[in-house]
């Protein structure tokens, strides 16, 4: 009997020693798997797609600012004011007689540099051609008509401008500038009206001011109105076959030049 009560106390002092072994293993194992670190899910690359030359994109930069450059097409109209005609008659005065040359509608070309978000170098590059009278005056009395064709010549007068942009880097970015303006006469033609074949005219030149605006359309496009006023005098003078009748004329052509275009940004 004692020693059946020996082996029973053996038997459950075993089971208790062995129970926090077993019970600590239950606990630690689920707490091993719940606090490894979990691994963050992967999304998928994606192709980032074209951006097209007539679409605005994330990457696409709004405005105009440093480091930018701009060809630009436009249709300019050339508005020669006229002020101020002198002509002479081989050295007499025409008294009252004066200059007026026709109004001209042509395409333009402009390169455009930006040195800094504010101030952009330009250099417009178009020519016109242009009919050339004599009104009025002495020369009326002495040819009996109001008017007198003299011929008609193309003007070639790249212009050099230096504009302060007022908004850098945003859509609508309007300006203001000053520059030079150049002026080659070729191709110059006389009508024959008081027996002058020959017609000729110096290189001249002179400031000039402009205002304008800038505004982008889509991707780098951008549209422009600009309106340059060129301050510049004309000589010409005009010969008979035989060099004997020389009429010259001084004129302040003071043309305003206005333009709008489409212009792209590179």
């Amino acid at each position: 009997m004692k020693k059946m009560r020996n082996t029973a106390l053996a038997a459950a002092l075993g089971a208790a020693a062995i129970a926090p072994v077993a019970g600590h293993a239950q606990t630690a194992t689920p707490s091993t798997y719940v606090n490894a670190p979990l691994s963050a899910p992967v999304a998928p690359s994606r192709q980032h797609g074209h951006c097209g030359i007539f679409e605005t994109c994330s990457s696409t930069k709004i405005g105009l600012g440093n480091g930018d450059f701009m060809i630009r097409l436009s249709a300019v109209g050339v508005l020669p004011e006229d002020r101020d005609s002198k002509v002479w008659a081989n050295g007499a005065t025409l008294t009252g007689t004066r200059v007026k040359t026709t109004d001209q509608v042509m395409p333009e070309l402009t390169f455009e540099y930006f040195v800094t978000d504010n101030i952009s170098l330009d250099l417009i590059a178009t020519s016109t051609r242009h009919e050339v009278q004599a009104n009025g005056g002495a020369l009326s009395a002495l040819t009996g008509a109001s008017k007198t064709d003299v011929g008609s010549a193309w003007v070639l007068p790249p212009t050099v401008t230096v504009a302060w942009h007022f908004r850098p880097h945003k859509r609508l970015n309007p300006y203001v500038g000053v520059g030079g303006t150049f002026m080659w006469f070729h191709n110059m033609n006389a009508s024959g009206a008081l027996g002058l074949t020959k017609l000729n005219s110096g290189f001249t030149g002179g400031p000039s001011i402009n205002a304008g605006v800038d505004y982008q359309l889509v991707g780098n496009w951008f549209f422009n109105f600009d309106v340059k006023q060129m301050f510049v005098r004309m000589h010409a003078w005009a010969e008979n076959g035989g060099e004997t009748l020389k009429v010259r004329a001084h004129d302040s052509l003071d043309p305003t030049v206005v333009s709008a275009g489409i212009a792209y940004r590179f």
